[in-house]
């Protein structure tokens, strides 16, 4: 394990792991929750992150982003560590509404038609915020080359993106985190 992963695995363990009762966003309950933003966006930690993220980011990717709040924090740190480095990443939000005023629609940010796209998310249990985002960024006119995610706590979203033509990766999987996957 690399230093860099050994710190994000050490962090989201001490302080984005909680146990206890919780119900998810299907509704369904769980013994166990994560909010990985605690991590992504802890100063000690989030160049790991990002450090982390940019290995499994294809070199042909032009931009990165997601759905909001979900992506926001991953794609943004992301995408300024990748600019330090010499790699230029647009980054970019996906809105869960249409946006009524101003220019309108969904995407915020810095996404032009005809980018190579990484989907990105904090955690993923069923991969639907994921699949949204592609959905939106595909209709955009860009191409989805990767759905990343930080942490994929159901073990079923592989299975969902490769039937919707695309690919998935994750940077830990529950099992890294010792707990069971909680599929969809």
């Amino acid at each position: 394990m690399s230093d860099a992963r050994a710190r994000v695995h050490e962090h989201l363990l001490d302080h984005s792991v909680r146990r206890g009762d919780f119900t998810l966003k299907s509704g369904r309950t769980s013994s166990w929750f994560i909010d990985s933003k605690r991590t992504i966006c802890s100063p000690e930690t989030m160049v790991d992150v990002a450090t982390l993220l940019l290995e499994r980011i294809p070199s042909e990717a032009t931009a990165i982003g997601g759905l909001t709040m979900g992506a926001d924090g991953a794609s943004f740190i992301t995408a300024g560590v990748a600019a330090t480095r010499g790699r230029l990443l647009r980054a970019f939000s996906v809105r869960k509404e249409v946006k009524d005023h101003g220019a309108g629609g969904r995407i915020a940010g810095a996404l032009e038609v005809g980018d190579r796209v990484v989907i990105t998310e904090d955690t993923v249990t069923r991969g639907t915020s994921l699949l949204e985002a592609a959905k939106v960024v595909q209709e955009f006119g860009a191409t989805v080359v990767l759905l990343l995610a930080v942490v994929d706590r159901g073990g079923t979203v592989g299975d969902m993106a490769r039937h919707e033509g695309l690919n998935f990766d994750a940077l830990f999987s529950a099992p890294d985190l010792g707990f069971s996957y909680e599929g969809a």
